[in-house]
């Protein structure tokens, strides 16, 4: 035995060795001395690590006496021992290696338990220190590394039954008051841990499972009461039984002992350990519960005992009421999920286990007639299971808050589920109804019992949280066979479901929203189930409906679509509109009734309309206008005689109409939206159809002209005066007087909407249908003026007068009542005859005036509601944008009939709703300015020369408003004659265009606010095409332009604009746009381009001068680079191209350029050195750009060349230098960025190497220490994108122009160890392998790249590509993507892409492709390597994907082995689809689609033998887009919406393609069609997803033949066969028909 001593935690203490020899010859009389005088007085350490010193002290000065320890354990039994001194005793013999007990482990342990049971028992007594000294001796003792490694070693160590007893008294006394215990918490917690740390130890409670079910109790117990207790003062949370949590808020009234006296950090500590108990108690108690062998005292036990704690501490641990208590006691997400799902496997094994099948039958179930009774020997499981579980979850004392309830009972169903619905079982119909009888007992536990008197739940809203869940799972279950229902059990679960529903409508919570959602589920199951109270559902779900806040109305209009969905797939829609009728014309509850129509409610129903059978949308409007003149009409009529005969007197009789007035409006509405949803009739539509659509007509104008007698008779007389005498009256802004009654207004209302209605349709019925026949006014006697079409210039003027003068009009009314006028506005347009009269000019003017109605429209500027597009909708609120939204929709129709005072009201709304801030309205809403936004960039405005310069005019007026108003202190000929006549001359702007820029004069000082207000208008010029300008605006306002960018300045007070940078900005970047426009050339006539480049380039120069620019390094200055830069560009290709005074233009621009005045200030100014630099590199750039067109424009081109790179040098010199050294003059142009350097480095390089044609060039030795900076400098650190993207292009003409001036010497590098071609190409694969480039930066380096591959293979030599080859090798290599070096694999990757898209020659092109199957290869084994790890998704596995693509692309006709293409098969088939964000699904989806696309398209060939394996991975895309497409409840709304439809836009787009080459697919595409609905039947998928994924599968289905449709309707389960049947049957329906009219005029 080795010799050395350790202490309880097994470290070894340090040996003092004299003192042991001094007391080695000591007498056994002074063993108690000794030891009372170590001045411990009987007290343990209290932590592992605080005494050990003791211990090693009392070793170290005891360790020569062993052998008279050998009866030590004679001291502990003896009662003459005092029992501090026992202690001492017990200690030192454990962490004595010398002092030899046999089996001392068990003997102390024995020791200790017997002294604490004993003094509990009242048998021994000693001191409360002493007490506490033995509790901590056995928790250091458990816990102690020497009992673990005796454990290890086969020794056995057990607790007695007695002291694991005395543990569960302890506690429980903790879950009533830990405050009158005689031990610390904490110590109790951390002795029961020991106790359960190992399995020996422990096996006291393992093996007797009473003993650990009355531990996982009472731990249970006590961590609830931690949780209770833990909650806020101000929290009322109900206390639970007695049985799980004691006396929660009671508080000891002894003073408590000093050891329990415990801080908040004492508190967590406590909380911690305990939970962490929990944890093991749990788990240890699942492990036993595995082993026991009668799963029958398993179920009683847990329903018994603990089911309660179990469930209240579920609820504790997962409910968000209990949040601040997971917060205080610091409980992490991850612990609160580990208990919940202990406690959930606890549950479902111990009370749903496949041996208590059978007993759940015998109770459930009901006996058959003819069979003995139930409950004989052939069951051997406890009595009624679930009539005792549901005794403990309610009905029996004591009871359980109801919000525990509520949340275990669903979660019990579940439980049951998933145990004895989903095992695959012979007699699936009897588990089916098992569960369903599982179903009616949990019902009642919530307080719903299905019974004649009314039900009272504790809580409303949780209860229906329950059943809906309780539903939800029974319908995803799919218990309820309703065919088997009816025939088999009589009705059993329908009868159940309809109760439920009673109580739903007798006790209805609409406020709720889970009542709706109830409501839906069981729609689901079976509409049958709501259709007897549909009129119910009707009445409190929509049409009575109160206004009630966002969750319920989105509850309430799910549920509303869900039964339009459901009536229309049965075809029964005009059943459900015939209830929907009924309920509308009922007495309304309320004096006024919600909106009957809301957004998604309408949009449901547009799409049922259409796709309900054109007859049946035809019969629901019948059935509208029916109810109409059954119940409305003659109600009205009854009311408005009663009134005459009565008077004024009949205040009942108003009630009524209003009343009647309202469902009629809501009727129209209705009637509205349907007949706008409706699929038109056309010649192909049958004549039994067309005739349906006739008689539909022909009734509406009856009822038309019902309703139209019934509205009060004004005198019409003077109708056939003019127009114009009741303009003015026309003009008042449209409010409802308060002389007019309420349903004098709602009936005018819908007459208008009703008159509205019949002339789109009738109109639409005509064009289509050469059958139909629109009626005339005279086959119906009695028709109104409003509804007559035989003239319809006649009914324009009819039509303007009554209404416009009526004061009963409303808004609704004007806007229809403008609607009607445009119909009968296009009709004039369309009868050429009619246009041919005199009159007609004038009756068509005023119609468009009354539709423009310029009074009203002024107010449009300053209206700021938002709008749903619903001319139903209309309101007083809303009116202006849906006259806006008329009048700018219809501007192609009303422009030539409008005057300049009606153009320009037009353009003031126009701009000033620009100007004012756009609102934030949702995606589907309308505003003024987010109309006029439309509006001005549509090709509308453009196709309207009248009303675009008109536009462009006042946007110029107020430009010259702004600079009039500004501060001008000296004389400008241009503002001062705009203010005498209003006149703007572009000579003027000349004259002082020209001035300014010589003499560096400012005519004009901007503020704050009107520079801001410039910025704006600016802004919306930028919006305007240039090409719709003509000449005159074009010439005003580009001089107008110029002008303020050379004369006008921003005061010091307009600082926050960053120095008018960005408002330069912004000016130069509109003429530049300018000088695109199509008649740009006609400025060039006023002004000589060259002066135009010089007064733009001189005023940036005098302003930098002056200061006026701060920074080079911040945005706006950046953006007015690089719009100066395209400015020059622009107008000089434009120069060029025009052919006109070139040389003459160009060499005055360049000799400008390189004036001494402009380079004298550039050494001292950075700014005006960049603006030199890009002027010159510009100017540079585009005229090398021209070389070549012909050889007297080469020959000017080559002499301005060779003037501006000559002026370029010394200034990129001058830059050079100042980076390098640090002269005091030469700071200022540090500040430089090094992109604008290398870009301008660049062009000089280009333009020199065009216009010289020696062999050296002038800068060589310049070009030579660049680019050996520039590889030194790419990839040593994190750079900027710009800088590397115009390194890169540096490198590419530093490699062209070595190659053309070196010749030779350059390219023979095959005996060189290092050349050029070598280091540029080891440096490019450092960059695209560094570790701060990011995935997008990659991406944004890839073109560069390329272009620099193609310059450097153009002309490779074998050598060259050997090297090139070797690098790609070397790079695609999995240990390196093993050992995390992802980028140097994918760099290569990369490289090996962009190669194969360049040109090489002949020869290294053969060699290229022969080495193309190895690097497809070595791709597709990187590919299923990186695919095992999901965080390499994005950044790794789409990349390579995307690289085979190329290869296939790049490799049609050249890879001719259909293995490889096999090989890339298979590597898609691994790409992670699943657990992944929207946006790296989206980059990986993406990357198969593609790559499936590259086969499909370039190796056709392959697809005969590998057609399998391309449908298995596009299968997988097609399964990944259902799963992630599906609808996930409230939540399917947002951003990442978008990414899933383009994805289901892709599949579509392949369907499409794999039905072009039918021939590799036709024996394959019922397999195709079969994997399509088997995928279907799983999910329910969202209808934009869906729409897609449908019109692809379509096209598969156009190769099936008939014998396919019967193999698989016979071959496929049930319930995928019905998703198979309702997708044929509208495939027959939709698709079918188009595709055979199609082949008619196929040849």
């Amino acid at each position: 035995m080795s010799r050395a001593r350790r202490d309880l935690c097994g470290r070894e203490p340090t040996r003092q060795t004299g003192e042991g020899d001094r007391l080695a010859g000591r007498p056994k009389s002074l063993i108690r001395t000794l030891v009372a005088s170590d001045g411990c007085q009987g007290s343990l350490p209290s932590t592992r690590t605080g005494g050990v010193e003791v211990w090693v002290r009392e070793a170290a000065t005891s360790a020569t006496m062993a052998a008279i320890y050998s009866g030590i354990h004679l001291k502990l039994k003896s009662p003459h021992t005092p029992w501090e001194d026992k202690l001492k005793l017990a200690r030192f013999a454990w962490i004595s290696c010398q002092c030899l007990l046999p089996n001392k482990e068990q003997v102390l342990l024995d020791w200790c338990t017997y002294a604490l049971t004993g003094w509990y028992n009242k048998k021994v007594q000693f001191s409360q220190n002493v007490l506490e000294g033995l509790w901590r001796y056995l928790d250091d003792f458990l816990h102690s590394r020497k009992l673990q490694i005796a454990l290890k070693q086969g020794k056995t160590v057990s607790v007695r039954l007695n002291m694991a007893q005395l543990l569960l008294d302890l506690l429980e006394e903790c879950a009533g008051d830990s405050t009158r215990l005689s031990v610390g918490v904490s110590t109790l917690l951390s002795v029961c841990q020991g106790v359960l740390s190992s399995p020996a130890v422990s096996s006291i409670f393992t093996t007797k499972y009473d003993l650990m079910v009355s531990l996982s109790v009472k731990v249970c117990s006590f961590a609830c009461r931690q949780l209770q207790q833990a909650l806020p003062a101000g929290s009322h949370q109900p206390d639970f039984t007695a049985d799980t949590v004691r006396d929660l808020d009671s508080q000891s009234d002894g003073k408590p002992k000093p050891e329990l006296e415990e801080n908040k950090p004492k508190e967590n500590n406590l909380s911690a350990h305990l939970f962490e108990l929990l944890l093991q108690v749990l788990t240890s108690y699942l492990s036993v519960q595995r082993q026991q062998a009668n799963p029958n005292r398993v179920l009683t036990l847990v329903t018994n005992q603990m089911i309660q704690p179990l469930v209240v501490l579920r609820h504790m641990v997962t409910s968000a009421e209990y949040a601040h208590s997971h917060t205080h006691l610091r409980l992490s997400q991850q612990l609160c999920r580990d208990v919940r799902v202990k406690i959930d496997s606890i549950l479902q094994l111990s009370l749903f286990s496949a041996e208590h099948l059978a007993s759940y039958k015998e109770e459930l179930l009901p006996s058959k007639e003819g069979t003995r009774k139930r409950g004989t020997a052939e069951t051997k499981g406890p009595p009624r299971p679930a009539n005792a579980l549901l005794c403990k979850l309610g009905s029996c004392e004591p009871l359980l808050i109801y919000s525990v309830r509520s949340n275990t009972i669903p979660l019990l169903y579940k439980f049951f589920l998933e145990s004895y619905r989903k095992a695959r079982v012979e007699n699936e119909e009897e588990q089916a109804m098992l569960c369903f009888y599982f179903l009616t007992r949990l019902v009642p536990a919530l307080d719903l019992c299905p019974s004649s008197s009314p039900c009272s739940p504790e809580s409303w809203s949780l209860a229906l949280l329950a059943v809906e869940s309780l539903l939800s799972q029974a319908l995803c279950a799919d218990i309820y066979n309703v065919t088997a229902d009816r025939i088999r059990h009589a009705g059993v679960q329908f009868n159940f479901y309809r109760s439920l529903v009673r109580i739903f409508f007798n006790q209805a919570q609409p406020s709720i929203p889970a009542w709706y959602r109830c409501l839906k589920v069981l729609l689901g199951l079976n509409h049958l189930i709501l259709e007897p109270d549909l009129d119910e559902l009707l009445s409190s779900a929509w049409v009575d409906a109160e206004c009630m806040e966002v969750r319920v109305q989105r509850a309430r209009q799910l549920m509303l679509c869900s039964v339009l969905q459901t009536y229309t797939k049965l075809r029964q829609l005009p059943f459900f509109f015939s209830e929907l009728l009924s309920v509308i014309c009922r007495p309304s509850l309320d004096n006024l009734r919600p909106p009957l129509l809301c957004d998604d409610v309408s949009a449901s129903l547009t799409t049922s309309v259409l796709d309900t059978p054109p007859s049946q949308g035809l019969e629901i409007c019948s059935l509208v206008l029916d109810r109409m003149k059954k119940y409305i009409i003659p109600n009205l009529l009854k009311e408005v005689q009663q009134a005459e005969i009565d008077g004024d007197n009949s205040k009942g009789g108003d009630q009524e109409k209003e009343d009647a007035s309202l469902k009629l409006f809501s009727l129209s509405q209705l009637l509205h939206v349907v007949l706008f949803s409706l699929k038109t009739i056309d010649d192909a539509s049958p004549r039994p159809l067309v005739r349906q659509a006739q008689s539909l007509m022909e009734e509406m104008q009856q009822v038309l002209s019902s309703l139209q007698r019934l509205l009060p008779t004004e005198k019409t007389t003077t109708a056939t005066s003019s127009v114009q005498k009741k303009k003015k009256k026309k003009k008042a802004s449209p409010k409802t007087s308060k002389t007019v009654s309420l349903w004098e207004q709602k009936t005018q209302e819908a007459v208008l909407l009703l008159s509205y209605t019949w002339g789109e349709v009738d109109t639409l019925f005509h064009l289509h249908c050469s059958k139909y026949t629109s009626f005339d006014s005279t086959e119906i006697p009695g028709k109104s003026e409003i509804l007559s079409d035989a003239s319809a210039l006649t009914n324009i003027e009819n039509l303007l007068h009554p209404f416009a003068a009526s004061p009963s009009c409303s808004p609704f009314s004007f806007v229809h009542l403008k609607l009607r006028t445009l119909q009968y506005f296009k009709k004039v347009l369309f009868d050429s005859a009619s246009l041919m009269e005199s009159s007609t000019a004038e009756s068509l003017n005023s119609a468009a005036r009354f539709i423009i109605a310029r009074d009203e429209l002024y107010a449009c500027s300053e209206d700021d509601h938002a709008w749903d597009g619903q001319m139903s909708s209309v309101d007083s609120s809303t009116y202006r944008v849906a006259h806006w939204y008329i009048v700018t929709t219809n501007l192609p129709l009303l422009t030539a009939f409008l005057n300049q005072e009606d153009m320009r009201c037009i353009v003031d709304i126009l701009v000033c709703s620009l100007l004012r801030k756009q609102s934030n309205e949702g995606k589907d809403q309308l505003s003024i300015s987010h109309i006029s936004s439309e509006l001005l960039q549509s090709s509308i405005l453009v196709e309207l020369p009248s009303l675009f310069s008109a536009t462009v005019g006042s946007l110029t007026q107020r430009i010259m408003g702004v600079l009039t108003a500004a501060d001008v202190p000296k004389i400008c000929q241009t503002l001062e004659k705009y203010r005498e006549a209003g006149e703007l001359r572009p000579s003027l702007l000349v004259e002082d265009i020209k001035m300014s820029s010589q003499s560096g004069q400012v005519f004009v000082f901007l503020s704050y606010a009107q520079t801001k207000e410039l910025i704006d208008l600016l802004q919306i010029l930028s919006s305007l095409n240039p090409d719709g300008l003509n000449s005159e605006d074009l010439s005003s306002l580009f001089l107008l332009l110029t002008f303020i960018l050379t004369s006008a300045s921003c005061q010091s007070e307009a600082s926050d604009l960053g120095d008018c940078t960005g408002f330069l900005g912004k000016l130069l970047r509109m003429l530049a746009c300018l000088v695109e426009g199509r008649n740009f050339q006609s400025v060039l006539k006023i002004i000589y381009g060259s002066t135009l480049l010089q007064a733009v380039v001189s005023s940036l120069f005098w302003r930098s001068r002056k200061g006026q620019f701060s920074s080079t390094s911040n945005s706006d200055w950046l953006e007015l680079m690089a719009a100066m830069q395209d400015f020059i560009t622009f107008l000089v290709q434009l120069i060029i191209v025009r052919n006109s005074s070139v040389r003459l233009n160009l060499d005055s621009f360049a000799s400008f350029l390189i004036s001494k005045e402009n380079t004298s200030n550039t050494r001292v100014s950075g700014m005006s050195l960049q603006l030199l630099l890009g002027s010159l590199a510009s100017f540079s750039k585009v005229m090398n750009s021209n070389m070549g067109r012909n050889k007297q424009l080469d020959d000017t081109l080559t002499q301005l060349l060779t003037k501006s790179t000559s002026s370029l040098g010394p200034h990129v010199e001058l830059v050079l230098k100042a980076r390098n050294i640090s002269e005091p003059g030469l700071q200022p142009v540090c500040i430089l960025s090094p992109a604008f350097v290398v870009d301008t480095v660049t062009t000089m390089l280009w333009c020199e190497l065009s216009s010289n044609n020696r062999k050296t060039l002038k800068h060589n030795p310049l070009y030579q220490s660049f680019s050996q900076q520039i590889l030194k400098e790419m990839n040593s650190a994190a750079r900027p994108v710009d800088f590397l993207v115009s390194s890169l292009n540096f490198l590419s003409a530093f490699y062209k122009t070595a190659v053309k001036t070196g010749g030779k010497e350059v390219q023979d590098e095959d005996k060189r160890e290092s050349g050029m071609f070598r280091q540029i190409i080891r440096n490019v694969h450092r960059l695209l392998s560094a570790p701060w480039l990011s995935p997008s930066e990659t991406c944004e380096l890839e073109p560069a790249v390329q272009d620099l591959l193609r310059h450097l293979v153009e002309n490779i030599t074998s050598y060259q590509l050997s090297l090139l080859l070797l690098m790609i090798r070397d790079g695609l290599d999995t240990c390196k993507l093993w050992a995390g070096n992802y980028k140097e694999v994918l760099a290569a990757i990369t490289i090996a892409k962009l190669l194969f898209c360049c040109q090489l020659p002949d020869h290294s092109s053969r060699a290229l492709w022969l080495f193309a199957p190895q690097i497809l290869s070595a791709m597709v084994f990187l590919v299923r390597s990186s695919s095992q790890d999901l965080s390499l998704t994005l950044t790794f596995t789409t990349p390579t994907v995307t690289a085979m693509v190329t290869l296939l692309r790049q490799g049609e006709g050249l890879i001719d082995n259909p293995h490889h293409v096999a090989l890339v098969l298979g590597a898609l088939q691994v790409v992670p689809l699943e657990h992944l964000s929207p946006s790296v699904y989206q980059s990986a989806f993406l990357a198969v689609h593609e790559a499936l696309f590259a086969i499909i398209q370039c190796h056709t060939q392959v697809m005969l033998n590998t057609a399998p394996s391309f449908l298995n991975v596009f299968y997988r895309l097609v399964s990944s887009i259902m799963q992630e497409g599906r609808q996930r409840g409230d939540g399917d709304a947002g951003g990442d919406s978008e990414v899933y439809l383009q994805c289901s836009r892709l599949v579509e787009r392949m369907y499409s393609h794999i039905a072009a080459i039918s021939e590799s697919f036709t024996t394959l595409s019922a397999f195709m069609v079969a994997q399509y609905v088997t995928e279907l039947q799983k999910v329910t998928l969202r209808p934009e997803i869906k729409l897609h994924l449908t019109e692809g599968i379509y096209q598969i289905l156009d190769l099936c033949i008939e014998q396919d449709i019967k193999f698989l309707t016979a071959g496929l389960p049930s319930g995928v066969r019905e998703v198979l049947n309702e997708l044929y049957s509208s495939y027959t329906h939709y698709h079918k028909t188009q595709r055979q009219g199609e082949d008619k005029y196929t040849v």
